[in-house]
């Protein structure tokens, strides 16, 4: 041990003891930050199945790998700095001793492979990200970047200390072979023994290479722990917290049903709640449970929820991860304030920092800055002249469609949290687009969005050659309740679908029966917009109805089938939740499963190109992907996919309650969605959901009338490509044949038949 060793030494040791105490006590105050939200009990258990979700997750790097480009660059980072963090730790062994290194392991050829791959996979893995990040950078495509926002600084010193401490480890390695102080095989050193025969055979030179490992390590310490803000830098520890503490514990994403409605941890009873003690949704930052603070505190600003969002990519103010980080801003300059014991009231006035509350009231008031008591005061939901956090058109521009939550590789829960600020501008501010005012009222007086009679739930039955059975009491021997849905009874285009998928079932002569007048909206509008205490009403009272409905029988044949996906996804995910056990399909899972016990038999083949979209809370939401796709198969049809499709399909616009509501920002998201369907060149587009087909048809619409989309385009739900296959071959087979024309029909007959 020299002086060079004794000098590096000391400083390696002093910058570590103080970059260490500023981390830990970084850790600390996350900690404190992040439990300023309100409690939640649900994230608690069970442990095995989300070590194991946990541990999938990121070895595997199952939700990273949605961008296969990126993943196995971030998979060689991470595992450098996993593992990589032994070789950290010896170096300060090595600054004192050059020829230090771990007892037992450090001989072994293994560990020096392991040791050479490490080096390499991170600076390799670390280039390929910063390249990555610069290819995609917003001057070069606009907002159309996923880092358009997000901090680049922050990202280009995470990558280059990732180089440096690659660099670090491979210059370590290969200086110990220069001066003879390691001889490992060539297999297990194979850059680095090469690169040692050019290399001075100074010991030193081992000590001033692993100085500079320890040195760019401890800078990072540093850095991050007075940013605690950098997410780029903390998901490094605080992710594998967040996707153990993910809402579902099996590894599915929070989509399908919603969060409850939370108060103190507990899931809230409206008709108990306390204004004045409980939390109706999030009105403020600390309103957030503390996992949505840790959602906060893990944003990597990747961006890949900001690329697949369809408000922003048709030029909306809204982008998730700008929302998620917005809020990370604020909650850590607010938590000063919080942290202090400040609170205000609905009013905005304070009632947390009062003189008579405290002992230490002015010692705790002056331990906040200015900064954090400005932040305090600023409203969470505002527009610019109002400082807010997050603008109104950001908030409502959301269609709740789960494409940010489907790629977030860290499991944030952007639609929960969304969802929950709407609540509270709906519920006690009253706070909303004008348009929805007329929304709630249709729903809480007629039971539909549309303001239509009860009495007229059955039009859609009218002219079929059939009875559609009604329930008139006594459910007997019918299979399935047949939940039409509002769309499917009240508009137009959608009661095609609702009577193509009665004639199928009476073909294929499953017992079903309808509710007729006793139906209501199952609630999806209403609590996507917000409003909570509406939903409740409705979903109350039709459980209460659909509970008469199926007395006696086993959970397990409480049988529903729905056509509207929201409906479907209410009905499965969201009912259980005030008391409705069913077990619910979707039409196209139902009559998928018909064709394949041959109980409908599509004999003549629609011989047409069809392109088929998927509705996000029939696809995303819930994961039903290949039965529609099947039944267009079926049918005959030739499927041409959409570019974004499954998981990644594009939204309609619908969602969200955004039917109900005007686009005046941007391009329009379901004529952007029908550009993209046109571009398949196809003669139908085919979809599972009423809202969708209500959108997409506005869509083709608008374009055929600007001159951009043939007149023989046409939107339809697969149901019905099913039923003209099925009546075509019922009529060849009950007509003979020269009696039949020849050939595919003209879309003038296909629509007949539909």
């Amino acid at each position: 041990m020299g002086a060079l060793q004794l000098t590096l030494g000391a400083i390696g040791v002093a910058v570590s003891v103080y970059a260490w105490g500023l981390f830990v006590a970084g850790v600390v105050r996350m900690v404190r930050i992040i439990r300023l939200g309100q409690p939640d009990g649900t994230r608690n258990g069970p442990f095995w199945p989300r070590l194991r979700t946990m541990i999938v997750e990121f070895a595997a790097h199952t939700r990273m790998a949605k961008f296969r480009k990126v993943a196995p660059w971030h998979w060689l980072v991470m595992w450098g700095f996993l593992i990589g963090s032994l070789v950290l730790f010896e170096a300060y062994g090595e600054v004192f001793y050059p020829g230090f290194h771990w007892p037992v392991i450090g001989t072994w050829s293994a560990w020096a492979l392991l040791v050479e791959l490490l080096g390499i996979g991170t600076v390799v893995g670390g280039v390929a990200l910063a390249v990555i990040r610069q290819l995609n950078h917003p001057r070069r495509a606009d907002r159309i970047s996923r880092f358009a926002g997000s901090d680049f600084r922050a990202a280009y010193f995470v990558e280059a200390v990732v180089i440096i401490e690659g660099l670090g480890i491979l210059g370590v390695k290969a200086f110990k072979q220069a001066a003879g102080l390691e001889d490992p095989p060539l297999w297990s050193s194979f850059v680095t023994a090469p690169l040692s025969t050019i290399l001075p055979s100074n010991p030193d030179w081992v000590s001033i290479m692993a100085v500079v490992k320890l040195l760019s390590a401890m800078l990072w310490l540093v850095v991050v722990a007075k940013n605690l803000t950098m997410g780029v830098a903390w998901h490094r520890f605080s992710a594998f917290f967040n996707i153990y503490f993910k809402r579902e514990p099996d590894g599915r994403v929070a989509l399908g049903a919603l969060k409850p409605m939370m108060s103190g941890g507990q899931v809230l009873d409206l008709e108990e709640a306390d204004p004045d003690k409980d939390v109706f949704g999030v009105g403020k930052v600390e309103d957030f449970s503390w996992k949505g603070w840790l959602d906060f505190s893990t944003c990597t600003e990747c961006g890949r929820c900001q690329s697949q969002c369809p408000a922003w990519n048709t030029g909306k103010p809204l982008s998730p991860k700008l929302v998620i980080t917005q809020l990370r801003d604020h909650a850590f300059a607010k938590a000063p304030y919080l942290l202090a014991g400040g609170s205000r009231d609905m009013a905005g006035d304070e009632v947390g920092l009062v003189e008579d509350k405290y002992e230490d009231y002015k010692k705790r008031l002056e331990s906040i800055d200015v900064l954090a008591m400005a932040e305090s005061e600023r409203p969470l939901i505002g527009g610019a002249d109002e400082l807010g956090v997050i603008d109104p058109e950001v908030l409502w521009s959301c269609t709740t469609c789960g494409a940010c939550v489907e790629q977030c590789p860290v499991d944030i829960e952007h639609v929960d949290h969304i969802v929950d600020m709407r609540r509270y501008q709906v519920l006690i501010e009253s706070n909303f687009p004008s348009e929805l005012g007329g929304m709630f009222k249709n729903l809480e007086n007629k039971g539909n969005p549309w303001g239509q009679n009860a009495k007229d739930r059955l039009a859609w039955t009218e002219g079929l050659d059939f009875e559609v059975p009604v329930f008139d009491g006594e459910l007997g021997d019918a299979e399935y309740l047949f939940w039409v849905g509002c769309a499917g009874a009240f508009e137009d285009r959608a009661k095609k679908t609702t009577r193509a998928v009665a004639e199928l079932l009476h073909t294929a002569g499953v017992k079903y029966t309808v509710l007729g007048p006793e139906e209501s909206c199952s609630g999806d509008p209403a609590r996507r917009a917000g409003n909570e205490f509406l939903f409740q009403m409705l979903a109350q009272q039709n459980v209460e109805v659909l509970n008469a409905v199926f007395e006696g029988r086993e959970p397990g044949k409480r049988k529903i089938v729905v056509t509207c996906a929201h409906c479907f996804n209410t009905l499965a995910n969201e009912y259980p939740q005030v008391g409705g056990q069913y077990e619910v399909v979707h039409h196209t899972q139902l009559l998928n499963r018909l064709v394949r016990e041959r109980r409908l038999v599509p004999v003549a083949e629609v011989t047409e190109d069809v392109t088929y979209h998927d509705p996000c809370y029939l696809g995303r939401h819930n994961k039903v992907y290949e039965a529609p796709r099947e039944l267009v198969g079926a049918s005959g049809a030739t499927l041409r996919e959409m570019p974004r499709n499954s998981e990644r399909s594009m939204c309609c616009g619908a969602g969200g309650a955004r039917m109900w509501m005007e686009e005046r920002i941007g391009k329009r998201i379901n004529i952007d969605r029908v550009d993209e369907a046109l571009g398949t060149a196809p003669s139908k587009i085919a979809t599972g959901c009423p809202f969708c087909r209500v959108m997409l048809t506005d869509g083709v619409t608008a374009r055929q009338n600007e001159g951009q989309a043939g007149s023989h385009v046409e939107v339809v739900d697969v149901a019905q490509l099913l039923l003209t296959a099925v009546k075509r071959g019922k009529e060849r087979q009950d007509v003979p044949t020269d009696e039949v024309p020849s050939g595919t029909p003209l879309p003038d007959q296909d629509k007949a038949t539909t």
